[in-house]
């Protein structure tokens, strides 16, 4: 299990670590039980920043914590985000909306979807009470993890090669449903109810993606887990923020 820990934490972020993995299927539906906890890994690391210069000017903690987190992501979902919001609203075919995902550039509803990604993070961020922002970078990012893993796990590939055909239909709903058991607990403990109304917004929102998504191109893509994650996290932010007005 630990080399499938390593793989995870390699694929979905942009930490250092050298060492060699062997890719497969099987290592890489054991990484879905991880999903979770390198989402919170990655939590902790966005809000090194924040802790640093929260007291200088919050404002610029919330931008640092959203450079952090394209950062440690090296943009991986956010270009995900863009790629699908091209291809999905291009208003074309299968065959030519998956040739849109796929191009490298961006186009405009990618460069919107980026924008205002970007600007809702900060927005919102900058908004939620310094006593919960460590728990929500790392609840919200780790769920968001967490969903995409329940898309890929319970969801067809839209696509025979590439990389969402690589996690997609790969055994891994056992390894996802044993990450729900375990990760869950571990939530309630910090952040109690809000833990279950995050899980349960971005499960909805994830079936509502895959809903579209197969409808658009009979099927799931790596661009589209990536959607999941950018959105996902925004609406865990969202939540977090919401629960300390009520």
């Amino acid at each position: 299990m630990i080399k499938s820990f390593i793989l995870s934490l390699q694929f979905l972020t942009r930490l250092p670590i050298p060492i060699a993995v062997d890719v497969d299927r099987k290592t890489i539906a054991k990484g879905t039980y991880f999903y979770p906890f390198v989402g919170t890994i990655i939590g902790l690391c966005t809000y090194i920043p924040y802790f640093l210069l929260y007291k200088f000017d919050k404002d610029i903690a919330s931008i640092a914590v959203v450079l952090a987190i394209v950062l440690i992501t090296g943009g991986f979902h956010l270009d995900g985000l863009a790629d699908t919001c091209d291809g999905f609203f291009s208003s074309r075919k299968k065959e030519k909306i998956l040739e849109i995902m796929k191009d490298s550039r961006v186009g405009t509803f990618g460069a919107v979807a980026i924008f205002f990604d970007l600007l809702t993070r900060y927005v919102v961020l900058s908004k939620i009470p310094t006593s919960k922002m460590i728990f929500a970078l790392v609840f919200s990012i780790a769920f968001a993890r967490l969903t995409a893993a329940f898309m890929f796990s319970f969801g067809k590939s839209a696509r025979k090669d590439g990389l969402g055909a690589m996690v997609t239909e790969n055994n891994s709903r056992g390894y996802y449903l044993a990450s729900v058991i375990t990760f869950i607990p571990i939530s309630f403990y910090f952040i109690g109810k809000y833990s279950i109304l995050i899980f349960i917004a971005d499960l909805l929102f994830a079936v509502l993606l895959m809903i579209k998504s197969y409808k658009t191109i009979d099927g799931l893509t790596g661009d589209v887990y990536g959607t999941c994650s950018e959105v996902c996290e925004i609406i865990g932010f969202l939540i977090i923020l919401c629960s300390s007005r009520w």
